[in-house]
């Protein structure tokens, strides 16, 4: 467990690994040059704008959630700027419409709202509305945006073809960490339901949730989709992949502080899945453990637990070779996306720090949390 690399490191600290990171964006650029698509990050899955200086040269932008996650696109990026919004408020359009690239609304009813004002302040601004397919494969219901009464996009019953011609561009996102086939079965939804509209638009946005990065996944079968849906309608076709990015470029590092016993050994560390690592209680999620199995799998099985007073603070059982002590590292894997941008200090627990491996090898620790960041937070 213990490693000279993670020991020098405050504790608890995520670790980017550039190295992984430029990986999968290869894999992007592969698919950018065979596709002819234009991807963008999803700031939502991953906004460790330090790394956005590697990032850059392989994407065509970011996708933002409103007008934080633009501001931070506009500032740290500088490419386009793609802002979707449940519903926007009245006193932040004039910003987020004077750093958009593309401006998409939720309903017909917000693009009736803001879409005049939006081209009024910025007539660069390419317009475009969320679509509802109402179907999807997401494997939990929390992450189906095309669930039973799901308020994110526009079902084809509350379309509004009077907006379509000042709009260029429909947008969907349906997928969840999920494959090339999930794709394809939801864009035959949204075709059948918006295929009328579609030869009207400049661009479609396929959305996020494109699995590209993961082994396995079928990359000459996406390019096929994506290559046959533009020739199909001349159309410029967007992705938005957050996880994708992210994908197994980098750990968080926690410290064993205390292990007391109850019925089974449980290792209390300085992290915490409700603060730090919130999916795995709400997907739930089992993240994986460098060096450790499935409980009892071997001989030292011990629950690894935070250190807040929320009872199920709890990552999970897992079972190691050697029994663990006070001051072991803990290494969770695959904790860059989905993680920092959920992070809170509920309790006052300490953030962790966030630290990048270069090429070279070298750790740079880019920033460090303390009292200030949770106290600032509140008034």
């Amino acid at each position: 467990m213990n490693n000279d690399k993670y020991t020098s490191l405050p504790s608890p600290c995520w670790l980017l690994n550039e190295k992984a990171l430029l990986s999968n964006l290869q894999t992007i650029q592969y698919i950018k040059d065979k596709s002819g698509a234009k991807v963008l990050l999803a700031l939502k899955g991953y906004a460790l704008w330090k790394s956005f200086k590697s990032i850059k040269p392989y994407l065509d932008g970011c996708c933002a959630s409103g007008l934080h996650e633009a501001k931070l696109a506009s500032e740290t990026f500088g490419k386009e700027v793609h802002t979707y919004s449940p519903a926007f408020k009245a006193e932040e359009i004039e910003e987020i419409a004077s750093i958009s690239h593309h401006l998409v609304f939720n309903s017909p009813s917000q693009f009736k709202q803001f879409g005049n004002k939006a081209k009024e302040i910025n007539p660069k601004l390419s317009l475009g509305l969320r679509t509802n397919p109402e179907y999807s494969e997401a494997p939990k219901e929390i992450y189906n945006p095309c669930g039973l009464y799901s308020r994110l996009g526009t079902t084809i019953e509350n379309f509004d073809a009077s907006i379509v011609s000042k709009i260029d561009g429909l947008h969907f996102h349906a997928l969840c960490e999920q494959s090339a086939d999930a794709l394809e079965a939801v864009l035959e939804h949204f075709e059948s339901k918006f295929a009328p509209y579609i030869p009207q638009m400049k661009w479609i946005n396929f959305g996020g949730g494109h699995h590209i990065t993961k082994k396995g996944y079928d990359v000459e079968k996406l390019i096929q989709i994506i290559q046959t849906f533009k020739a199909k309608y001349d159309v410029d076709v967007y992705l938005e992949p957050g996880e994708a990015i992210g994908w197994e470029t980098g750990v968080l590092v926690a410290t064993v502080l205390d292990i007391v016993h109850n019925g089974i050994d449980i290792a209390i560390l300085d992290t915490s899945a409700e603060a730090h690592m919130p999916d795995t209680i709400i997907m739930p999620y089992r993240a994986e453990v460098r060096g450790a199995k499935e409980a009892n799998k071997a001989p030292f099985t011990y629950r690894l637990a935070g250190n807040t007073c929320l009872a199920g603070d709890i990552m999970g059982d897992y079972s190691f070779h050697t029994p663990l002590q006070v001051g072991d590292k803990i290494i969770f894997e695959d904790q860059m996306h989905y993680t920092m941008v959920k992070a809170t200090t509920f309790n006052g627990i300490k953030l962790p720090a966030i630290a990048i491996e270069h090429l070279d090898g070298t750790i740079e620790v880019v920033k460090e949390f303390g009292y200030e960041t949770f106290k600032e937070r509140l008034s």
